[in-house]
């Protein structure tokens, strides 16, 4: 009865895509996100000025700051941005890379797709390729470092930021930048930890790059609460409270109920007694300085002031926990609560200004566990880019730190990888042996965007290098020289990076790339439209 009456499963009018014409657009929108960052590889990328609908301008070359901040539609293209995201939470750097990384598989796969391969043979090559590849960077290609090899740690923060706008100044703020981390790594459990958040990074306009300082102490963006108070404090004993230094509303509705005049001023006495009580107890601690989270009075400020205590008022929570690690002291809520052994300690503390403002600085302290970088530059778009460039490399000298293991760079690594994976291909056998063919080609994809970039020959950079990696008198160091385009020993040259930033490259390329070969069919899901409440979209009328 119903053989020749269509079945409707979907709503009319649901938009779907399926087969090869899914996978096909998935690709082409992960592609277009990869292309877009591609020019960007490398010392010699080009910037992107990003514009947003309020006219602000962002001027850069960092692979996560450009996906972050542009509009992305596609649901695959949004897969390629979250890759970027997780590459900078992770390593700091190497985020263009894996994107480029992901949209080469995908070009790749697309060929062995067209070649009928099934894309989940194509998956389960690219995973034995990651699979070896991650096994070649432990085994063969990765080198181990000592904790207290300073030489390593700066040459790789110089290349975390050679392919940054902040040429001319890098050799000083690498090692600014070793510095601030090897501060504040800690032994856990017999491994050392870096918490690159411990680095509080400020940063004002004006001046040039080169004035860019590290403060072993911290640095806040606040001026003293009371112009009477001190502007310098030596041998400074710090009071870090987190709760408010003012007579709050009660919590339940009162009335204060006055019926002549004479308990008004009782009622104002009583208020400025408690004021002084507050100042009272803090000096009676012994404390010179104090930093609040909340609010002061500014009757309770004009007592502190007449003690001659230096007072900081709304002072961000996670400035006051990298002040406790800095000096030592400990975060008090209540005033009464505060001992003596609560104090934080510091050499100096003392009103600066920098720019157009005042900012406090909290300096000598014995052994800071946190510690302040304060950026300089021209303009507000260079101090912003200065500070991105410290970020990655901030976070990839941490990488070597705790890992202990770097690789060459220049895309030398990426090179030696294609090379071995290439030999490897013909002992997998089967239709996976072209995935990990495809996998190897992919990876030269690195060196060849690092050449054209640079303005150099890319197929005659290629040949060079592949010759080079190859053969009997192979060398696992060879990559692009960006000054002359020819292959060079990496070591040499001291372009060094952390194997951390290769291994999750490659992991997020490959799941990524992965994930979007899987699927075959993109259907418009129900919960489209305005959230629940906002108007229909959210449930069938």
């Amino acid at each position: 009865m119903l053989q020749g009456t269509p079945i409707l499963v979907l709503r009319e009018g649901t938009e779907r895509e399926r087969g090869k014409g899914a996978t096909a657009n998935n690709i082409a929108a992960a592609r277009a996100v990869a292309d877009t960052v591609r020019t960007t590889l490398g010392p010699r990328g080009m910037d992107k000025m990003l514009v947003d609908s309020m006219g602000d301008i962002t001027i850069t070359n960092d692979g996560v700051t450009i996906l972050k901040d542009i509009d992305v539609e596609h649901p695959a293209a949004k897969m390629l941005v979250e890759v970027a995201k997780t590459q900078d939470q992770q390593c700091g750097d190497g985020t263009t890379t894996a994107v480029v990384l992901a949209g080469e598989l995908l070009k790749r796969a697309e060929s062995l797709l067209e070649q009928n391969v099934h894309p989940t043979v194509i998956t389960r090559g690219f995973q034995l390729a990651l699979q070896e590849a991650q096994r070649l960077l432990d085994a063969e290609i990765g080198t181990t470092v000592k904790a207290g090899d300073d030489s390593v740690l700066v040459d790789c923060a110089i290349t975390a930021m050679g392919s940054k706008g902040v040429y001319g100044s890098r050799d000083e703020l690498a090692r600014i930048v070793v510095k601030a981390v090897q501060k504040i790594a800690e032994q856990r459990g017999g491994k050392t930890v870096c918490d690159v958040d411990q680095i509080k990074v400020e940063k004002r306009h004006g001046g040039t790059i080169s004035d860019t300082e590290l403060i072993e102490g911290i640095i806040l963006d606040k001026e003293r609460g009371h112009s009477r108070m001190p502007s310098e404090v030596s041998d400074a004993k710090l009071a870090l409270l987190n709760s408010a230094l003012e007579i709050k509303k009660t919590e339940i509705e009162s009335k204060i109920n006055i019926k002549n005049p004479s308990q008004i001023q009782s009622f104002l006495d009583e208020e400025e007694k408690t004021f002084r009580q507050m100042v009272a107890a803090i000096k009676a601690a012994g404390a010179n300085v104090v930093v609040c989270q909340k609010g002061i009075d500014d009757v309770v400020l004009h007592y502190l002031a007449k003690e001659g205590i230096y007072a900081v008022k709304q002072v961000k929570e996670s400035d006051l926990q990298k002040l406790a690690r800095a000096t030592g002291g400990k975060i008090v809520t209540g005033i009464k609560e505060l001992n003596p052994s609560d104090l934080g300690r510091a050499a100096k503390v003392d009103e600066r200004k920098v720019g157009e403002d005042h900012m406090t600085y909290v300096t000598g302290c014995s052994n800071p566990r946190s510690v302040s970088i304060l950026i300089r530059g021209g303009t507000e778009h260079v101090t912003q880019e200065v500070e991105r460039s410290l970020h990655d490399a901030l976070k990839v000298v941490g990488s070597v730190l705790e890992d202990g293991v770097v690789c060459p760079g220049g895309g030398a690594t990426e090179i030696d990888l294609a090379v071995k994976l290439r030999k490897w291909a013909s002992s997998v056998g089967g239709r996976e042996q072209l995935a990990v063919e495809s996998f190897a080609q992919s990876l030269e994809a690195i060196p060849w965007a690092l050449a054209e970039n640079g303005g150099f020959d890319s197929i005659n950079a290629l040949i060079e290098l592949r010759s080079g990696h190859g053969g009997p008198s192979a060398n696992k160091n060879l990559g692009l020289n960006l000054a002359d385009g020819k292959a060079a020993d990496m070591w040499k040259l001291r372009v060094i990076e952390p194997a951390r930033v290769k291994r999750q490259a490659l992991n997020s390329a490959t799941e990524v790339a992965n994930m979007v070969l899987r699927i075959d069919d993109v259907i418009a899901s129900k919960k489209s439209g305005p959230a629940p409440g906002g108007g229909p979209g959210g449930h069938d009328h």
